[in-house]
């Protein structure tokens, strides 16, 4: 269990107290190293609990770096630059269960949570799990209580715990990136809290 003090020792709001804690009980995220790693993988995640949706609002440049081959040339990505709706709508079409690009889908299963639950097919799985429906309220992930809870559900299904127990950061890393991108400062915030959670 941890409790408001801890959390305010990592930067972190006493609303997260409830949510983490039935998150951590619901899916037996159990012990200091497995608890300090999903606190450390999902403050890097969400900007310490504070960014609960993706932010799309790119510039041009930046989504030809990002995508290459759907913002081939400044053209192209002077068309979607600065509309986040209308980029997510695209990047995200005809993927991860998603419809095409003039459905919505893209926009609407954005990333949200603790652990950008991104696409309609996570959407969807997430939500069954819970009991809730996701799909028709995609903006309840963006609430601290789903928030949490989607992010257990991930670390369930891809057992993070056995990686968090281990200390394989990278291996945790990239499960929930897919990659390796902001790995010190994941395991800084990981060490922050391990050291808070069993101070």
């Amino acid at each position: 269990m941890v409790n408001a003090e801890q959390l305010k020792k990592l930067g972190i709001g006493p609303q997260w107290v409830d949510a983490l804690n039935s998150t951590f009980d619901r899916f037996g995220i159990a012990t200091p190293e497995q608890q300090g790693a999903f606190i450390g993988q999902c403050g890097h995640e969400c900007g310490h609990f504070k960014v609960l949706e993706e932010n799309l609002n790119y510039r041009a440049a930046t989504l030809m770096r990002l995508w290459p081959r759907r913002f081939p040339t400044l053209e192209v990505a002077n068309q979607y630059a600065g509309n986040p709706k209308k980029i997510a709508n695209m990047v995200y079409a005809n993927r991860m269960g998603n419809r095409d690009e003039a459905s919505g889908d893209g926009y609407r299963f954005r990333g949200r949570g603790c652990i950008q639950l991104t696409g309609h097919t996570n959407y969807h799985h997430a939500g069954k799990a819970l009991g809730v429906d996701f799909v028709m309220e995609p903006d309840l992930v963006a609430t601290p209580q789903y928030a949490a809870l989607t992010a257990g559900w991930f670390w369930s299904t891809h057992n993070c715990n056995a990686l968090a127990a281990a200390s394989n950061w990278v291996g945790l890393t990239k499960k929930i990136n897919g990659g390796t991108i902001g790995l010190d400062d994941r395991i800084h915030h990981t060490q922050l809290a391990l050291n808070t959670l069993m101070a």
